[in-house]
């Protein structure tokens, strides 16, 4: 007989995340040296509230922690990660976003950088974040700010890695 106190939790929660650019440098965020994981680096996002849609998350989460309004764009990438300090799974989805006005406040962070997506390595990340990291500082996943929509371009593996100038 199954037991009636089993919690109805899902196994794992949706996180969401941006990627936005700025002058062909990234947006990347410290959390506060309070908070879970303080001081670890991360993209600007949050969780998934319920009925919500994940690029409506988005855009809530970074009026809320950014002050600015975006324009959600694709979804790039999706990973999964046990942290062993949860008890669920995190299922985590970036998204490229565009912002409307280049002004960005601080609202919920220790500190916020505009980084080339080179250096993004020299940067404590969280670790559900390294996989993204690491592909946007070896340059196979190139960031392209100056489109009319920040956008990231993922070169199929056959494709040759050099940038023309």
């Amino acid at each position: 007989m199954p037991n009636e106190m089993q919690s109805h939790e899902p196994p794992l929660f949706t996180v969401v995340a941006g990627i936005i650019g700025q002058g062909g440098r990234i947006l990347i965020c410290q959390r506060r040296k309070d908070d879970t994981f303080g001081l670890k680096w991360e993209f600007p996002g949050g969780k998934v509230l319920p009925d919500e849609t994940p690029t409506a998350a988005l855009a809530r989460e970074l009026e809320e922690e950014l002050g600015v309004t975006a324009q959600i764009g694709a979804e790039i990438c999706r990973t999964r990660h046990k942290y062993p300090e949860h008890a669920r799974e995190i299922e985590l989805l970036f998204f490229t976003a565009h912002l409307e006005s280049p002004n960005v406040q601080n609202l919920a962070f220790e500190q916020i950088v505009w980084e080339l997506p080179a250096r993004l390595s020299e940067y404590d990340f969280l670790a559900a974040d390294r996989e993204i990291v690491e592909r946007l500082a070896k340059g196979k996943m190139k960031f392209q700010s100056d489109a009319s929509y920040d956008q990231m371009q993922i070169p199929r593996p056959d494709q040759n890695h050099r940038d023309s100038e």
